[in-house]
């Protein structure tokens, strides 16, 4: 049997065209994978590069801008006023009361200028002892300040309006201090008599007939 030995050692003293060929692929490919290395590590350098500058670079700060707005203010609008209506009920009772007891319209209507000061004086004491007793009877009664009249007080900043009355010489705002004229009057309880159905309150006072 015959053994063939190959000797690695031996170089070709002759190139031919395969040769050629196959020198021309390995240097072209070598070319290639060097321009690719080239490219890769030419590309980490700019990354690299790139980051370094956004992380050095200062933060640019948000630009607010400042609108100047026109704020228009309405005045407040005022409430509106609401007028209760008084029941006329209640008025004319107090009416039939006072004449009732202290012949009170008979007084106010009479013509007094043909009588003496003296005669006008003894009928306004009727009156007078009739209507306190028509006002004892169905109202209670407190006066508004517990001041002496004539005494000197002084009406803080916010002071109620409707149950003071300023008078004189009245310049800025209060408080003001000035002179108790009069301590005012304040119902504090009505004990009017209920009306019955069909009762007109109207006739304050009927027409007497004597027979």
């Amino acid at each position: 049997m015959n053994t063939y030995a190959i000797d690695l050692s031996l170089k070709p003293t002759t190139f031919d065209l395969w040769h050629v060929c196959l020198a021309g692929t390995v240097a072209l490919l070598s070319l290639i994978l060097i321009v690719l290395l080239l490219s890769l590590v030419i590309s980490r350098i700019r990354c690299g590069k790139k980051s370094l500058v956004q992380q050095t670079a200062p933060t640019a700060e948000p630009v607010v801008k400042i609108v100047e707005v026109e704020k228009i203010v309405h005045a407040p609008v005022p409430e509106p006023v609401v007028l209760k209506e008084a029941t006329p009920d209640a008025a004319l009772q107090l009416l039939g009361l006072l004449q009732k007891e202290a012949r009170f319209i008979d007084f106010i209507k009479e013509d007094i200028t043909a009588f003496s000061d003296a005669d006008i004086g003894v009928a306004a004491r009727v009156v007078h002892e009739g209507c306190n007793k028509a006002i004892n009877e169905h109202f209670t009664l407190a006066t508004v300040r517990n001041e002496p009249e004539r005494s000197k007080i002084t009406l803080p900043q916010g002071f109620d309006a409707a149950t003071v009355r300023l008078t004189g010489n009245i310049v800025g705002v209060a408080p003001f201090t000035g002179t108790l004229v009069h301590k005012g009057w304040q119902v504090t309880g009505i004990r009017l008599p209920k009306l019955t159905a069909g009762h007109n309150a109207a006739i304050v006072a009927p027409a007497e007939v004597e027979l």
